[in-house]
Parts: structure tokens; sequence; C-alpha cells
């Protein structure tokens, strides 16, 4: 079914302009995420400009905006330090040399001192190439082929992962037992014999899984805060036994924090909840903005890197623009008590919006850490991807997020991306999106 916007002429020049770019790009966009068929349906808002916490389409609008690029504007919009380091770098030293700097060794360094269980770091172009050369880490270091990850999650598009991410559950096999599912053809079936795929938040499946194949494991591959069905956050104690579990079975646990790391402190999530995985990704957060990634842990598995063991490569590697953002953001990230307002900030936001749907007898769940957040509509907790297939209203939430666009408001119109609010959200970007959410869930009381 095709749906519209609720007042056309609003967005305009952006129903012009899709047409024309779906006759030189397919689906007239880059990404999936920003397709008509992933919710931007008719068609997504072409943009203008951002800066800071708003963003500016071509028809004129402006939004606070919560989509922040789903995630890498984490400082806002052209944050001015970073954006200064960068054309600094640009015009004064240049941007390939395919040789190392001492810049590189800065950031290095930097990285390894915010997160402790980092010992030794290769910087990447993006998240999906870190979690590739991950799992190459894992495999060699182990002697191991199978990795285990989670239904709901996303790691990256490379074929060995890209399973299981949203699968239909009349494929995906019982709920104790999932199967694989490629995320779409074009991916060898071979590959699902190296998967195990299991629910999230489940301890007991977890556990089953390892006693059975437990020698044949190589890795369990997670995100440490479920960010890509939405915001699903770890059961209390599920991450400290993965940990334990992983350890006593000699299986190497990489933490996927391309969503949380940088993100949820200056140590990711692992920090937050005091875990120390083996291995590490980091994207999003650590650029401001620009394209950089990591891969980080432990020294005694990094070093199969040393002497070309395990080949981590890539011609853009460590770019200067890249490094010279990373540094500028983290310079940002490290000033004292920038996490503390932020979680005011947040906090504001979450405890406005729940009380406005309490107030209202919606059934919704404001769920999220720190900046990062979603809104189920549902009575059920939501605790894995299943639980979000069958007990999340999508209906509920696409008038939410139309009600909410209408108004200026702006995130993603799928219930399992994120909301994330940036270090240049203010007081008063909050109180008018509280003001905004107010009209929008008085709306839908009001029309059942």
């Amino acid at each position: 079914m095709t749906l519209t916007y609720p007042t056309p002429q609003r967005t305009a020049r952006s129903a012009r302009l899709y047409p024309r770019a779906c006759e030189l790009i397919p689906a007239g966009v880059n990404s999936t995420a920003r397709a008509r068929f992933s919710g931007w349906d008719p068609y997504p808002l072409f943009v203008e400009r951002g800066s800071g916490a708003h963003l500016f389409d071509v028809d004129g609008n402006s939004y606070i905006d919560y989509l922040l690029g789903l995630g890498p504007m984490l400082l806002g919009h052209r944050p001015p330090r970073v954006t200064a380091a960068v054309v600094h770098a640009i015009s004064e030293r240049g941007t390939v040399f395919a040789l190392p700097t001492a810049d590189e060794m800065q950031l290095a360094q930097q990285i390894v001192a915010a997160v402790p269980s980092i010992e030794q770091v290769r910087l990447c172009n993006t998240g999906t190439e870190a979690v590739i050369y991950a799992l190459r880490l894992a495999r060699t270091f182990t002697g191991r082929q199978k990795i285990v990850r989670f239904e709901g999650m996303y790691h990256g598009f490379g074929d060995g992962v890209y399973w299981s991410k949203h699968p239909p559950l009349d494929e995906a096999g019982p709920d104790e037992r999932p199967r694989p599912v490629p995320q779409g053809p074009g991916l060898p079936a071979a590959i699902a014999q190296q998967l195990i795929i299991l629910p999230w938040n489940d301890l007991p499946a977890l556990r089953a899984a390892i006693e059975r194949e437990g020698a044949d494991i190589a890795a369990v591959l997670t995100e440490p805060v479920m960010c890509n069905t939405g915001c699903i956050l770890p059961l209390p104690g599920y991450l400290e036994a993965m940990r334990e579990l992983t350890a006593a079975h000699g299986i190497v646990l990489i933490y996927d924090e391309v969503i949380t790391g940088f993100r949820l402190s200056l140590a990711g999530a692992q920090g937050v909840y005091g875990i120390r995985p083996d291995l590490s990704v980091f994207a999003k957060g650590l650029g401001g903005g620009f394209p950089v990634a990591a891969l980080g842990g432990r020294r005694d598995i990094m070093q199969l890197a040393a002497d070309g063991t395990v080949s981590i490569a890539g011609t853009y590697t460590a770019n200067t623009i890249a490094v010279a953002a990373a540094l500028a953001a983290l310079e940002e990230l490290r000033a004292p008590g920038i996490y503390d307002r932020l979680y005011r900030v947040c906090e504001r936001l979450y405890a406005g919006l729940d009380r406005q749907f309490r107030d209202a007898g919606i059934a919704a769940q404001v769920v999220g850490m720190g900046p990062v957040m979603q809104v189920w509509f549902t009575e059920h907790p939501i605790r894995n991807y299943r639980d979000a297939m069958r007990h999340a209203s999508h209906t509920l939430f696409r008038r939410w997020w139309e009600g909410m666009l209408e108004r200026g408001v702006l995130f993603h119109p799928h219930a399992f991306e994120n909301l994330f609010v940036s270090f240049a959200h203010s007081e008063a970007d909050i109180d008018a999106t509280l003001e905004a959410a107010r009209q929008v869930i008085a709306d839908m009381k009001a029309h059942g």
C-alpha cells in the first residue's frame, strides 16, 4: 500500500526530485535505509543542509534532528572544531599518502586510553570492514570457523554476517533455535553452515549452543545494546554471563559498538556495563560525522595483523581527513562533564515522553540508554527481535512519526531504527520536541 504524507505540499520539491533520482540511482537513494521500502514512503526527504541539532530540507522546512545521519552526527551537524580540523588537514597537509603519519599513533593512543579493553587498535573506513576483519582475527586466533550472531542485529553488509537481520518469522525456525536466513539473494548458501543464530537476551539458548558446539565456535558477535531492532537493553546479568561463558570456552567475544561506541560513554557500552570483550568495533561516534572506524582489543589477538598473518588493508584507511576528524571529535568528547550533561538532557526527553503517553492512556514504552532510544507501541516487554515483530505496532509508529514530522521533529520512519540525541541538542530543543509530542499524542488519543 502506498502511503502519503499528511500535508504533501510541505515536501513538494522532494516529491519532484524523487522520480528524477530514480532514473539515475536505483531506488533514488544510495543506501537501503533511505529507501521508500525502508519507510520513507511515498518518497524520502531531500536535504539542503544541517546545522547543530537541526536539519533543513529542500522545501525550506526545518527539523529538530533525531535521525542524525543514523548516528554519526553525535556532535551535531558541522561541529566547528571538527570541521576546522578537517579543513586545516586538507588545505595544509593533504588527504591520502599510503604511508603512516604521527597523527595515526596519537589517535590510536587516545582510543586505547579511552576504552579499557583495547590494547592495540587498527583503523578502518567503515564498521562493515572492521567486523569482517574482527571475524578473520577470531577465526585465525581460535582455529575455529563458526560464529554466533543474534537475530535482529546488523553487523554490516559482509556476506559472512548479512544474515537474520530482520528475517520473516515463518522462515526463521523455532524461537529457541533459529536458523540462518540470508538478508536477500546473492549470499552463498554455504555460509549458513558457519553461523549459529540465536535469540538475544536468552541466556539458556546461548548456554545450550556453546555446550553443544563450543569447540567449533570462533566468536560470539553482539551489540552490547541492541540498536538495530529499535533499542533493546540487555537483561540484568545477560552480558556478564555471556562474558563468562565465552571466556570459559576459549571463544572470542566481539562487541559491535558501531552505534554505542563513544556515544553511551567515552568507553562505549562496555564502559557503562563494566565488561571487557576480546575485540571491539567502533565507527559512527568516532569521527564527528566523517567516515572512520576502528577495530581493537587484546594484544595477543591483534598481533596476528602485525606480520600480515591476518591482512588488514585499505587504501583510504587512516586517511588524513578521517584521522583529523577523529582526533578533534575525541578532544570534544573528553571534556569534563560532557556526558553528564547529555544524559540529563536525554532523561528530560525520556521522562517527558513517558509521562505524556501514560497520561493519554496509550500503550507505549520509551526505551533507551542516554542518547539512543526508541518508542515501542505495545504493552508487551520487548526483549528481542521476535518480541518486536510480534508485539510492536508499526501502524501506530507511523502515525507518531508523521505527526512529529509535520511539527518539525525528524527521526527514521521505521520502528526498528532509533532516535539519536546529540551533544548539540539544547534544553530548548527538548522542550520543543515535548510540545510537538503533546500535540501528536493528543491527536492519536482523539482518533483512537
